[in-house]
């Protein structure tokens, strides 16, 4: 690791630019400011979780310079701290870095967290731009507690395991009256939503937030037993949140 790296402050000009990147198929205008947007373009540096998905945010931005001229870094589990420091160094000297995730918010539920946390560390200035976050939007919709609640990511998928981690959930909803919220792959979507309604307990509201900020966007909350008698919602390939809470 470079000498110059093991400061854990650093006064630089530079900024790691936050930017929030959409959920799905909606116009950039629906969910991104025209500051944010024209901010996007003018960067010649980005660290992404998956490049091509960052070239297709990049096409709807109004880019000052060709995209092809334009550095992205993937950042996937493999690249070690060193690697990312390197890819960060010209923070150091004042030049400015995007950070975009796959979907939503960067560094949120994303790998990109460790290199804010590096940027901290040289203290470097980091701007996070307002944008949508499925998290984020999914409480607000749900009409659950939206004062205490919990994100887990995704539930095991051994289907014994799955169960266990459900009602332990439900239990930590019902004892600190704290919503609990995880996502699924999309093609495991309708197998979770089957899950949920069998194993939670039948005064417990669930809502399923899918496709957010899209045409296909659809919200409802109601407890697992009315869900029994509904029409089973079509969740397959859309990205969805579920939330749900215990009573208490």
């Amino acid at each position: 690791m470079p000498a110059a790296h093991n400061s854990s402050t650093h006064a630089s000009s530079g900024v790691l630019h936050l930017i929030p990147v959409g959920l799905g198929d909606a116009p950039i205008n629906a969910w991104l400011p025209h500051e944010a947007q024209a901010l996007a373009g003018q960067l010649n540096t980005y660290i992404a979780e998956n490049a091509k998905t960052a070239r297709a945010f990049l096409k709807l931005t109004p880019l000052t310079q060709p995209l092809q001229e334009i550095t992205i870094h993937e950042l996937n589990p493999r690249i070690d701290d060193a690697t990312l420091q390197t890819w960060l160094a010209p923070l150091r000297s004042g030049s400015s870095i995007g950070l975009v995730s796959e979907a939503g918010c960067p560094a949120v539920a994303d790998p990109g967290a460790r290199a804010v946390a590096i940027a901290h560390q040289w203290g470097v200035t980091i701007k996070p731009w307002v944008g949508p976050s499925s998290i984020l939007l999914g409480l607000m919709a749900s009409g659950l507690d939206g004062q205490r609640f919990a994100f887990h990511g995704y539930a095991p998928v051994d289907a014994a395991e799955r169960i266990k981690q459900l009602k332990a959930w439900e239990l930590n909803s019902s004892k600190q009256r704290q919503t609990q919220m995880l996502i699924e792959t999309p093609y495991r979507n309708q197998a979770m939503f089957t899950s949920l309604i069998e194993q939670l307990k039948g005064n417990t509201r669930l809502c399923i937030a899918r496709a957010l900020t899209t045409p296909d966007e659809w919200v409802r909350t109601l407890t697992a037993a009315q869900w029994k008698s509904q029409p089973v919602p079509q969740l397959d390939k859309f990205p969805t949140l579920f939330l749900f809470q215990a009573a208490a």
